[in-house]
């Protein structure tokens, strides 16, 4: 990194500072009148600029092969033993410094280099030794070809050589990285030792081998595997009365023993020795020529450049991209934090893009800020092949040679993680949704039918799916679907397993066909707009039920709100046995008769609430339905869970412990959560609702079997009208699934294996007949455990330079995790035992800790936020430097409205329609075309097919390279916009 500059003035100081010196022989630099005009007029580009321009097209930029450069600035310091050389300063993609204590290293910064010292180096590199491609083995045979290849003007008087080899050729003393344990340990052993000992005596050569301290540094953990070295050594030389300055580029990596602080090959080295002069000059050189080699472009000029006038041209295309901060109007010693997303340097590749963007349309030109959540990776999966079931075919082929890897990339411990967490998730889900089911269908279908359904179902899609990494689930809309299909069969005395039956087969057919002519095609039309209405009904169903529920156990569990202190001698609660018809011989020590009233309070204090409930009495207080501490705990635990699962989550990008620590943390979030909530509970021994799971494979409602037969109980005519309103819950599956689908297999998330449409609505229609004749609940893809499962299987770069976030490297896609959270939904029959002791509290914080973070994933929840907040104090989102704010306004108000009916026809006897309203969205957002530009929502939702096609045709050329030029990402799922050429019109 470095500090930015405008073009104009950066290369209008660099050139006068050129002109201040005298030019070498070659050097195509140009007069400052020359480099102003450059900066305006294009055509007269600098022969600098075209020459760094030429170096740059030799390589592709799509390869990756180009090795992290490690660089390392040792500095030549005079202390009481003699000269030493000592590391000040290391660089991977950020600055550290060593601290003036010299016992630690700074946090990664983003160097901030003086202006005047660049044009220094670059006096260096035109007036210096400069060796390209040199064969050497030792760092002794580097410096003797260095001492001997100087230029006329600048070589050096042989006796001079000799001491100046001397000097080079001392063993530096390295700044090492340790362990906090070791450095325990060293405080004990040594409690007064002020400063770290040197690795050698002073005055050794550098050593042909590394030394231990070398291998067991810390620091080459961040280090990334293929990575180089640089080294750069500055200092003042009283004997020296003239610089020696050497640029040497080996052509290729060889490992130079103990110089560098770890062990890695050297590629590039850069030697500034000269007179007394100013230390921090020297200084700053060397901090000048580290950044310039950490720049990844003018890194890849100097790997293959083949003069000098190559490394002074990517010196000057650097230095034309550079920003002056004006001395004044900041700190010149504060240090930048590094950044939270680096651009790409393809945008810096093409010619001039601020040009382009300041002389053309400045809203389009920007067209790669979108952050639009994008179609499917490529066209491929949704184009119509023309054939009955080719696009289920091509499915098939893209996924089959995947098959072997979805299980043998699993063994990793993340995928246990992700296993118990949706697990949990899962069952809960299983036991919410499976009483709300009972309580709709009078038990025809229950917790123990949706138990064994989602274990079904969900096995049998894991397995042969094209996305296994979606989850099968009991949904809200099917659910309301149910609810009004039984409240229909009971008015019109229809048998509602068998109406059901019916349904489900229709259902089944009309899916098939919906595969056969390739409808998946459709879900092209599905924007951002229909993902995020969808998306954000599922989460707030999930967030209403949590609470809906915990609201339910204060029922359930009622407070006592006529407490009162002074009462405290009258709260009591006895058992009444007004009927004489309970008194017996057989229980006359027990049960007086109530004929003596004075000995019944003393007799029937002994009682229990169960015996008493028993013998047919009841219970008679004020206290008699309250618990104490109950309700408090239960919420209590609920608000623990739900705050402790999102700082667990958090926990990855905290500043404490180690790295591995926080990943592991991060990873078993929800366990952990669950485990120390159960811990708290089991400590205080209330007894808090807990999770009920069935233990006997048996039918809710006894009077239903496992079987359900397709006549008998209906009349003939219902397997006919049956398919009116299984159109209506085609609708809503082929909704639900493929909304679902595009959401999981958005381009940010960096699947690699392909998603399969055609594939999973496939398996999920043939489903539909095995539980509609089982009368198992239906099961479609439920959004937000799915989005939950491929959060908890994110895959993250294990070494990272220091500063630098960890990059996102996609999701860890295989069928076992899902196949072994279905496998438990089974065994859960039988586990029994172990599960009643998790309280349902907790259950539910992990769910309003799911429908929190998927309603914090899309960008509706950033848009609503901004509704509320002061212009100048929202944040810079690229959708708001090109799209009017009362505009983004309206977009939101609209989706939000959107939201609203969909909501309102859920929760009403409208919710027949609600199908309809689902496939409406389309619509909706077709008819928004009328109100807002496509601009505008290309910015914020995304152009569907029809649009996007009339706005290629008005493409002008290099709208492309023009939209990469300004791409923005996030921290670790950079977003990508739709990739539509916008019109200058």
């Amino acid at each position: 990194m470095r500090a930015h500059v405008p073009r104009v003035a950066g290369t209008a100081l660099q050139e006068a500072d050129a002109c201040s010196q005298p030019r070498p022989e070659g050097s195509n630099s140009e007069s400052p009148y020359q480099a102003f005009g450059y900066s305006i007029f294009p055509s007269s580009m600098a022969p600098a600029a075209k020459r760094a321009g030429v170096a740059q097209q030799r390589e592709d930029w799509g390869d990756t092969n180009c090795p992290l450069l490690f660089v390392q600035l040792n500095q030549l310091l005079s202390t009481p033993a003699g000269p030493e050389w000592r590391e000040m300063a290391r660089w991977i993609k950020f600055e550290e410094k060593v601290e003036d204590g010299g016992v630690r290293w700074s946090a990664p910064h983003v160097p901030a280099l003086p202006l005047h010292s660049l044009f220094q180096l670059r006096t260096c590199l035109q007036k210096g030794t400069m060796l390209l491609d040199l064969d050497a083995l030792s760092f002794k045979e580097i410096i003797d070809k260095a001492l001997s290849e100087q230029p006329e003007e600048a070589e050096l008087r042989p006796e001079l050589r000799g001491c100046l080899a001397a000097l080079l050729l001392c063993q530096p003393r390295h700044q090492t990285t340790k362990s906090l344990l070791r450095l325990l340990a060293e405080l004990a052993l040594s409690p007064c030792q002020g400063k770290a000992k040197s690795w050698t005596e002073p005055g050794a050569q550098v050593s042909e081998t590394p030394l231990k301290e070398q291998l067991r540094n810390q620091f080459k953990k961040k280090v990334p595997p293929g990575a180089e070295a640089a080294h750069i050594a500055v200092g003042e030389v009283e004997f020296l009365e003239k610089p020696f300055t050497a640029f040497i580029r080996l052509r290729r990596g060889v490992a130079l023993g103990s110089l560098a602080e770890v062990s890695l090959p050297s590629r590039f080295l850069f030697i500034l020795l000269g007179p007394r002069a100013k230390v921090k000059a020297y200084h700053e050189v060397g901090r000048a020529m580290a950044t310039l080699l950490t720049d990844e472009l003018f890194q890849r000029v100097a790997r293959q450049a083949e003069h000098r006038e190559d490394i002074i041209a990517g010196m000057e295309a650097f230095l034309d991209e550079l920003t002056v901060l004006p001395p004044g109007k900041w700190d010149p010693s504060a240090r930048i934090p590094p950044p939270s997303c680096l651009p790409s340097s393809h945008r810096r590749t093409t010619t001039h893009p601020s040009d382009r963007q300041l002389h053309g349309d400045g809203d389009t030109s920007a067209a790669g800020d979108r952050a639009g959540l994008g179609h499917p990776r490529s066209g491929e999966e949704l184009e119509r092949t023309g054939r009955l079931f080719g696009g289920l075919l091509r499915d098939i082929r893209r996924k089959a040679p995947w098959y072997g890897s979805d299980f043998s990339d699993a063994l990793h411990p993340q995928c246990l993680s992700a296993v118990l967490y949706i697990y949990l998730a899962t069952v809960t889900n299983a036991i919410t949704f499976g009483g709300m089911l009972g309580d709709a269908t009078a038990n025809m279908q229950g917790v123990l039918e949706n138990f064994l359904g989602t274990a079904f179902a969900g096995s049998i899609f894991c397995l042969f799916s094209g996305q296994p990494l979606t989850i099968l689930s009991s949904t809200g809309p099917v659910l309301v679907f149910e609810r009004l299909l039984f409240s229909f069969s009971q008015d019109h005395s229809l048998d509602y397993l068998e109406f059901r039956l019916w349904i489900g087969l229709w259902v089944a057919f009309f899916g098939v066909v919906l595969v056969a002519t390739e409808a998946s095609h459709l879900v092209r039309y599905f924007t951002r707009f229909t993902e995020e209405g969808f998306c954000a009904l599922i989460s707030l169903i999930f967030i209403y039920d949590s609470l809906k529920k915990m609201r339910s156990l204060a029922d359930a569990f009622p407070i006592n709100w006529q407490y009162r202190l002074d009462n405290v001698t009258s709260y009591s609660c006895t058992c009444n046995l007004s009927s004489p018809g309970h008194s017996s011989a057989g229980n006359d020590t027990l049960l007086p008769s109530p004929l003596a009233p004075r000995q019944h309070p003393a007799t029937l204090a002994g009682l229990s609430r169960t015996q008493c409930l028993a013998q047919g009495g009841h219970l008679l207080g004020t206290s008699c339905q309250y618990v104490p501490d109950v309700t408090l705990l239960s919420f209590l635990l609920f608000g623990v869970t739900f705050l402790s699962c999102t700082a667990f989550k958090r926990f990855r990008s905290s500043r404490y412990f180690p790295a591995a620590v926080r990943k592991l943390v991060s990873d078993f979030a929800i366990i952990l959560t669950i485990l120390a909530s159960c811990a708290i509970d089991a400590t205080l021994g209330l007894e808090t609702p807990k999770l009920l799971v069935p233990s006997e494979l048996k039918p809710t409602n006894p009077a239903r079997g496992w079987i359900i037969f397709p006549f008998g109980a209906n009349p003939w005519w219902v397997c006919l009208a049956s398919a009116v309103p299984a159109v209506l819950v085609t609708i809503l599956i082929f909704m639900d699934q493929q909304i679902t689908a595009v959401i999981l297999n958005r381009r940010e998330y960096k699947l690699q294996k392909g998603a399969g449409f055609h594939l999973d609505l496939l398996c999920v229609s043939l489903l539909m007949v095995v539980t509609s004749a089982t009368g198992l609940p239906w099961y479609v893809s439920a959004t937000v455990i799915s989005l939950a499962h491929m959060e908890s299987l994110r895959k993250e770069s294990v070494t990272s330079a220091p500063g630098e976030h960890p990059e996102f490297l996609g999701i860890r896609e295989q069928r076992l995790t899902g196949l072994a959270v279905f496998v438990l939904m089974g065994v859960s029959v039988f586990m029994a035992p172990v599960l009643k002791h998790i309280p349902m509290p907790v259950l539910y914080g992990v769910f309003l800790h799911m429908g929190v973070a998927a309603l914090n994933s899309i960008q509706l929840t950033d848009r609503v936020r901004l509704l509320l907040m002061p212009a100048k104090h929202q944040p810079d989102l690229p959708y708001l430097r090109h799209v009017p704010l009362r505009r983004v306004h309206l977009f939101t108000i609209i989706q939000l409205l959107c939201l609203a009916l969909l909501w309102v026809i859920k929760s009403t006897m409208a919710a027949i329609i609600f199908p309809v309203m689902l496939l409406a969205l389309v619509g909706i957002r077709k008819g928004l075309e009328r109100v807002f530009s496509l601009h505008d929502l290309s910015w914020l939702d995304g152009l569907l097919p029809g649009a996007a096609g009339e706005e290629a045709e008005g493409t002008r050329p290099g709208r492309r390279q023009a939209e990469e030029s300004s791409g923005e990402g996030s921290e670790l799922m950079p977003r990508r916009g739709p990739e539509i050429n916008i019109s200058v019109n």
